[in-house]
């Protein structure tokens, strides 16, 4: 169980100068670093827009010390981890999150590439093709480009009208005097008074002061530098009009330091879409589908506040004066309420969060919830934004949040309420103890998972007669959005899917709301609206992140679809899976529970397993950037057969992404890695390049297949078994969240794996050696388990069998 943290980390600034955020949380299973360079895009020297965008992909390409094969980037793969990087235009973050037993080698790398680059100028010329790539994405992503246009109503000497993502022309790696600007940069900024180092872990506070020590003396020291003071932005508001789009923005300059926490604060009331509130008003009237409110800029009292509303040009007048009249409402309430809720689902959020987001957020320096002062920076925002006394009579604050507040204690644990004959295979821990009994039934509460934790998750699963057309899917999760707005809120996750016949309902993070989420959400899915109005138009996605979405739903047989919502609940077969939930929670699930439409299964169904063949799927996805998605299931169905493929990821990750996005330059969104949908066990490869087509990237990646043995053959026992045991590492109870230890229980049960298919997944990857990796690589390379392309272009021969 996750201790109570407390909401503010403990905060010093070491001897030489860095500034240090430390949080002990006990029974966190990983531990993070977020490391904040108080320098960006706008702070590069105007003759070289994207200077800062380029060094912070230089740090990761190795030092004399850790080469590329060996720095931070394929150590936390190495490990399981995550790790990312992120210039924005007055911060460079570096973050990542590993096992806590392997962190201090994350530390330590990520120090060591920050003090000592090699940036030399073939690394130099590759990563600027790799930047430019990424240029040409973004300026053809719909999303990217609405991004951009939002700044077009500030004066145009202000840095956020500039160009600042770097691409070939910006960056003469060639020319001494960009040298001299990359390097001056680098000795500026990253010293120890320019650096924040957040610290998150199970760790005691003495060792992760420790961590931050060893790290902070590997760095250059340094006093902070100001960065530049900027233009006034001369505006108060203005608007932006696209597709159906309405851009309200609203400009602040002198705000006070709280004006962070007052903005968020101000954002999440806006985004409300209850009764009374401002979008359920401007539904009703026809005015706008959707609102989302964003803070998108601050910097040293500047602001920039965006309310995007998904409405057509003509109600811009309308959406003004109804947004006006909202916030003069809105500034003449009590907000004590308000604040008391927004402060319990801040620590229900903390309570979920893992140790990276944990990390992320303390790096952001604000406080928890709206302080005092903050209730000051508010009351200005909106006097900037020219809130009166009068305003409509017919707004409401929000209904507060059911599901944050405490359930009281059962009278009785032992019974479940409300259930029926129609479902008498549900019991209870209590009700039944023999595991055999238990795991027959429609719903198995499952005891791979403590069930003394905090935290657990629901599957629920139905066979339906037919798929769902696109249309009744959209009805669907629309009827959901409120209650999964008000799950999230109170630390849990809820999601829907319909893919093919398959549909599932998810609920992962705190257990004690968890009966009274799923009991609302049952009651939203099976009592929709079918006249409800259309939902908001989706932003275009890239091209890759289209195939993605697409690709669940083409790993199961096409099925025909049905609009009848009632029908399909009636006549379909459900079960589920609940880990680490408590008897309390378990029982009461009971009303919930017997209130699931359709007919209970005690055996599930396992998946059919891929044909044999090599599928390809074309989607259209409107742009001249080229993508590719292969998904290679494994040869069997057998827990070996898995362990072996997870090996074979492994090793694929790193080598993959070395060659195809360093050496060959083919796209900057080149990756790889393990993937289970639908109880089948797959790698994933995907590519996105604004040159190569479909069928170059899968040349390319076939030939990279074919050199899997040699790059075996090469890794010498040492490091094969490095790499197995970090790969068990990852399956340990001391590394895997309850959350992600739940979806590979799921998984397994849909591949028909038996409970304690965990232990057996350990024990099977402890007895991989070489040529059982040798073998699996073969049958890669074979396509023996099948193999499924999602592509921008037409199947490129009579090789590969075309889908719909």
């Amino acid at each position: 169980m996750l201790a109570p943290t407390h909401p503010r980390p403990h905060t010093e600034t070491l001897a030489n100068g860095l500034r240090v955020t430390l949080r002990h949380v006990p029974g966190l299973k990983r531990s993070a670093a977020a490391l904040r360079v108080a320098a960006g895009s706008h702070d590069v020297p105007l003759a070289w827009p994207g200077l800062a965008h380029f060094l912070e992909h230089l740090l990761f390409l190795g030092t004399e010390r850790f080469p590329a094969g060996e720095g931070l980037m394929a150590y936390v793969q190495g490990h399981g981890g995550q790790v990312n990087a992120s210039t924005r235009e007055r911060t460079t973050d570096f973050f990542f999150e590993l096992p806590t037993a392997s962190f201090s080698g994350g530390v330590e790398r990520l120090s060591d590439m920050l003090a000592k680059p090699r940036m030399n100028p073939d690394d130099q010329l590759r990563e600027r093709e790799v930047l430019d790539a990424e240029f040409v994405a973004c300026s053809k992503d719909p999303a990217a480009q609405q991004q951009f246009a939002l700044y077009q109503g500030l004066p145009a000497e202000h840095p956020l009208r500039g160009f600042h993502a770097g691409n070939r022309s910006t960056l003469p790696v060639e020319l001494p005097a960009f040298q001299q600007a990359l390097q001056d940069f680098h000795q500026r900024f990253y010293r120890t008074g320019q650096m924040t180092l957040s610290l998150v872990g199970p760790q005691s506070l003495e060792e992760l002061r420790g961590l931050a020590e060893r790290f902070a003396a590997m760095l250059p020291v340094g006093d902070n530098v100001a960065q530049a003071t900027l233009l006034p932005l001369s505006v108060k508001s203005y608007q932006q009009l696209g597709e159906r789009r309405v851009n309200l923005l609203f400009a602040f300059d002198a705000l006070p330091d709280s004006s962070g926490e007052a903005l968020t604060f101000l954002c999440h009331w806006l985004n409300s879409a209850k009764p009374g509130g401002l979008l359920a008003h401007l539904q009703q009237q026809g005015l706008a589908e959707g609102l989302k409110a964003t803070p998108l800029y601050r910097f040293a009292g500047q602001a920039l506040l965006h309310l995007e509303f998904s409405a057509p040009a003509e109600s811009t007048d309308a959406l003004r004066e109804q947004v006006a009249d909202w916030l003069s409402f809105f500034g003449q309430q009590d907000w004590t309420p308000l604040r008391a809720e927004y402060a319990t689902m801040l620590q229900r959020q903390q309570q979920i969060s893992s140790a990276l987001q944990r990390a992320r957020c303390d790096s952001e320096q604000l406080e928890s919830g709206l302080p005092d002062a903050g209730v000051v920076a508010l009351k200005l925002i909106l006097d900037e934004m020219g809130v009166v006394d009068n305003f409509s009579q017919h707004w409401q604050l929000p209904a507060s949040n059911p599901f944050l507040r405490a359930s009281e204690p059962l009278a009785n644990a032992g019974l479940i309420r409300g259930q029926t004959s129609a479902h008498r295979g549900l019991r209870t821990f209590a009700q039944d103890r023999s595991r055999g009994r238990r795991e027959r039934s429609p719903m198995q509460f499952s005891q791979a998972l403590p069930d003394t934790g905090d935290e657990g998750a629901i599957y629920l699963r139905w066979q339906m007669e037919a798929a769902a057309t696109a249309d009744l899917q959209a009805k669907l999760q629309r009827s959901l959005q409120e209650t999964q707005d008000d799950a999230r809120q109170a630390g849990v996750e809820l999601s829907f899917t319909a893919t093919g016949n398959q549909w599932l309902l998810k609920l992962t993070g705190l257990q004690e709301p968890m009966p009274g989420v799923l009991e609302h959400a049952l009651k939203c899915l099976t009592h929709v609206d079918v006249n409800s109005a259309p939902g908001v138009a989706e932003t275009a996605l890239m091209p890759i992140r289209q195939l993605l979405k697409a690709l669940p739903g083409h790993c199961l047989e096409s099925a025909n679809t049905s609009s009848d919502a009632n029908h399909l609940w009636t006549t379909s077969r459900w079960d589920g899976l609940a880990l680490g939930l408590g008897q309390q929670t378990q029982s009461a699930m009971g009303l919930a529970l017997s209130r699931i439409p359709g007919i209970a299964e005690n055996q599930i169904a396992v998946a059919a397993n891929f044909s044999a063949h090599q599928r390809w799927r074309y989607l259209d996805t409107a742009s001249s950037e080229h993508a590719l998605l292969l998904f290679c299931t494994s040869a069997g169905r057998e827990i070996a057969d898995e362990a072996a493929w997870r090996l074979l990821a492994q090793l694929c990750q790193m080598p993959f992404y070395q060659r195809l996005r360093v050496e060959l330059q083919l796209g900057y969104a080149v990756f790889s890695g393990l993937r289970q949908m639908h109880g089948q066990t797959g790698i994933l490869f995907g590519l996105q390049s604004p040159t190569a087509t479909p069928a170059q990237l899968l040349e390319h990646l076939q030939q990279f297949l074919e050199s899997l043995p040699a790059l075996i053959e090469q890794l010498d026992e040492n490091s094969l078994s490095q790499q197995r045991q970090n790969l068990i590492d990852q399956f340990n109870d001391a590394n895997l969240s309850t959350k992600d230890a739940a979806e590979l229980l799921w998984q397994s049960r849909l591949a028909g794996h038996s409970s304690d298919y965990l232990p057996q997944l350990v024990t099977a990857l402890g007895q991989l050696d070489r040529p059982t990796v040798l073998a699996a690589a073969q049958r890669l390379i074979r396509g023996e388990g099948g193999r499924l392309c999602l592509a921008s272009d037409p199947a490129p021969g009579p090789a590969w069998q075309a889908i719909k």
